[in-house]
């Protein structure tokens, strides 16, 4: 039997309580994002992919616990035995540490893509570690840092995979 989903929301608030903080304040945008609806079919499209699972390649420097907005570029073609994750909040990493696919699906994007169900894959995909408690740290360094590299991985869609 598989043992219940991780209530995100609730072990959250109960968390920051437990440490003594005041409430979680959740993110709250001035604007609504933009949407945009594809330009061509997903068969024919370039896709990304960002996971803040904090997810890097063995090799690679892990992310530090304290409000770390870095972001690792991970070819598309890593094998996920090369894959690692560091993130704040380790115990949400459980199942990603038993099967990395949960949080870091470059394996099915890889066959999707050999299907022809996607057109091409970029050559590198990114991560970043979800649990940044400045959320002006996110708006000021991660979120620019983010839309310069895929902007420059010139991608259709992007596939984003929250921890």
């Amino acid at each position: 039997m598989r043992p219940a989903p991780t209530e995100y929301i609730r072990k959250t608030r109960e968390n920051y309580e437990k440490l003594g903080f005041e409430p979680y304040r959740w993110f709250q945008a001035e604007t609504e994002p933009a949407f945009a609806m594809p330009s061509k079919p997903l068969a024919e499209s370039r896709l990304g992919m960002i996971s803040t699972a904090g997810t890097y390649v063995q090799g690679q420097v892990a992310y530090y616990y304290k409000d770390d907005t870095s972001v690792r570029a991970i070819p598309s073609d890593t094998p996920m035995t090369r894959i690692r994750f560091s993130h704040i909040m380790e115990n949400y990493l459980v199942e990603a540490r038993q099967d990395p696919g949960t949080v870091f699906p470059s394996e099915v994007l890889a066959k999707l893509n050999a299907h022809g169900m996607i057109g091409e894959l970029a050559d590198d995909y990114y991560s970043c570690m979800g649990g940044i408690y400045s959320q002006k740290r996110v708006t000021a360094e991660l979120i620019p840092t983010l839309a310069e590299v895929i902007a420059k991985a010139r991608v259709d869609l992007l596939f984003l995979v929250p921890l």
